[in-house]
C-alpha cells in the first residue's frame, strides 16, 4: 500500500513538473490569477481550462491560480463596474442608485445587468494584460530558486 502511494506521488510530481520552466510556470500562474479576476462569476474556470489546453500550459497550476483569485474576483466586481462606467463616462443608472432594481421589468433588469457586466469586462481587459506581465516578471526569479524548476529550465 505504501509503495503504491509513493509511486502515485512520484508520478504526480513528475506530471506537474513535466516541461515546466520557471518562466512558463510564472506565465501560467499569472494568466490563471488574472483570468480568475474576471468580473463575471463562472467564466474563469472554463476559460483557464481552454487556455491551458490551447497553449499547452500546466492545467493544475492555472486552475490553482484561478481558484486562489476567487476572493479577489468577488471583491473587484464593483470597482471594475465603476471603472468601466467611468471609462464610458456614464453616470450611475437611476434604478441602481435608488435601489429600485427589484421593481424593474425583467427585460430592463437584464439590459442593465448586461451593461454593467460589459463595463466591468472592459475595465478588466484594460488591466489584465499589464497585470499578467507584472506578475510574470515578478514570479520568474522566485520560481528559478526552486531546484526542481531550475533543473527543468536547464534541461530545455
Amino acid at each position: 500500500m505504501r509503495t503504491a502511494l509513493a509511486a502515485i506521488n512520484r508520478a504526480a510530481v513528475l506530471w506537474l513538473r513535466q516541461g515546466v520552466s520557471p518562466r512558463r510556470l510564472a506565465l501560467t500562474l499569472a494568466l490563471g490569477f488574472a483570468i480568475g479576476c474576471i468580473p463575471v462569476v463562472g467564466i474563469p474556470s472554463l476559460l483557464c481550462a481552454a487556455l491551458a489546453l490551447a497553449l499547452r500550459l500546466n492545467l493544475p497550476a492555472i486552475q490553482a491560480a484561478n481558484y486562489a483569485a476567487m476572493p479577489l474576483q468577488l471583491a473587484l466586481i464593483v470597482p471594475f463596474v465603476r471603472l468601466g462606467r467611468w471609462i464610458f463616462a456614464s453616470g450611475p443608472h437611476p434604478a441602481a442608485a435608488s435601489g429600485a432594481l427589484l421593481h424593474l421589468p425583467l427585460p430592463h433588469l437584464v439590459a442593465m445587468l448586461g451593461s454593467l457586466a460589459a463595463h466591468a469586462m472592459l475595465a478588466w481587459l484594460l488591466l489584465a494584460g499589464p497585470a499578467v506581465l507584472l506578475i510574470t516578471v515578478a514570479l520568474t526569479p522566485m520560481l528559478r530558486r526552486i531546484p526542481a524548476l531550475a533543473s527543468a529550465e536547464a534541461a530545455s
